[in-house]
């Protein structure tokens, strides 16, 4: 519940798909189609009920016999379980049976995005109560080059061809969900609905399953950016490390008129060094730079082990002693680093993360977890949320 106001996420799942039959139960990765979204929306502290609305009897005793805490199941009507019903008379049909409250907030959720998380729903539906927006739908930022029949271009100008590092992209509905109120989904009979606001998910959420092509490209991308993060922990965390540029920061070099050098860091990954801190997990930076800017951002997230400059041995052997301080072994250790001069401790360590835009070498150390958001942009806090759970 937040503000006040009921959150309850709804999920229609048929049980006629033509292209692969009764997909929604098919096990993807080891599991079910629909239980990845239920049991991320189980783990949202801000979702109160999730309802699975279905007209299979398979599906029905598929999610029952899971016994979720927070599901509930709702027959549909075959009218609105055939191939050419709309989404939204589904929801409109459960709204009006469940006599829900005008003020609820209503999240439309497609089994189809396995890959949404719990985190997904939570910063979406933090975003959602600000007030800002009277509807909310998540999208992933697409760089391909668009172009209309007639040959002219729709997103960007030929003749001048930017450098994809260089391009904003465009804003593509992903599909995985959508928020508003009950009150405007009956005003509008759709589930989206005055002021639109974009929730932006990480790339790889971009496909939905359709056809059997997307089972395949869906499952390895589920390895590589959501299992990863769950599979590697050997022993529990006692001591998180982390670098600074590149993780903490953007990786970029500001400069003032005068000549001082600026960083720019995340309140959000402050806050993760907050939450480790109250879970009695030691916390440390090492960095190769040694700056005034990192004393003092270190001192402010009032973390126990700080070392700048490069030393003998890298920054493996920084962690080694600090391991040694505290009478832990690298097993104990987690540690999020960028960057080549990383490498060695990454790979020695029980858990070990890296930012999306991490260097490649990095990026494919074997059992790395890659963050879905990059340097500077909060990739430290997710890292945190991933061991906390």
């Amino acid at each position: 519940m937040v503000n006040n106001q009921k959150v309850l996420a709804f999920i229609p799942v048929r049980g006629g798909s033509k292209s692969i039959p009764l997909k929604n139960i098919k096990p993807f990765c080891g599991k079910p189609l629909v239980c990845w979204n239920i049991e991320a929306l189980e783990s949202c502290n801000l979702v109160d009920e999730i309802i699975v609305a279905t007209d299979s009897d398979e599906i029905w005793q598929t999610v029952e016999s899971r016994h979720y805490a927070k599901t509930t199941l709702y027959r549909r009507s075959d009218e609105n379980a055939c191939d050419t019903a709309s989404t939204e008379s589904v929801m409109l049909e459960y709204i009006n049976y469940a006599h829900l409250s005008k003020d609820n907030i209503f999240m439309l959720v497609q089994a189809t995005s396995p890959l949404t998380e719990a985190i997904h729903f939570t910063e979406a539906l933090q975003m959602y109560v600000k007030g800002k927006f009277d509807s909310i739908l998540s999208c992933v930022r697409n760089f391909r080059f668009f172009w209309k029949e007639d040959g002219t271009t729709m997103n960007y100008d030929y003749k001048n061809r930017p450098r994809r590092q260089n391009f904003k992209g465009m804003l593509m509905e992903n599909g995985a969900f959508y928020i508003n109120t009950v009150k405007k989904i009956l005003e509008n009979s759709n589930r989206l609905g005055g002021k639109i606001g974009i929730y932006e998910m990480p790339e790889y959420t971009a496909t939905e399953i359709d056809e059997p092509d997307d089972w395949f490209v869906l499952e390895n991308l589920m390895q590589k950016h959501v299992l990863s993060k769950r599979q590697y922990i050997k022993k529990p965390i006692k001591l998180f490390l982390c670098d600074v540029d590149g993780t903490l920061t953007d990786g970029g070099m500001y400069y003032s008129e005068s000549g001082d050098e600026l960083k720019k860091f995340n309140t959000r990954d402050g806050m993760g060094f907050q939450l480790l801190r109250e879970k009695g997990i030691n916390t440390g930076i090492i960095t190769s730079e040694d700056t005034h800017i990192v004393t003092n951002r270190a001192k402010k997230l009032k973390v126990d082990y700080v070392s700048q400059s490069q030393r003998d041995g890298g920054k493996l052997a920084v962690a080694i002693d600090i391991c040694k301080d505290i009478g832990i072994s690298l097993n104990e250790v987690a540690y999020i680093g960028d960057d080549i001069n990383c490498i060695d401790l990454l790979s020695n360590v029980g858990l070990a993360a890296c930012p999306a835009d991490a260097c490649k070498k990095v990026q494919t150390i074997p059992g790395i977890m890659v963050m879905s958001k990059k340097g500077g942009e909060g990739c430290v806090r997710e890292f945190v949320d991933q061991i906390l759970t």
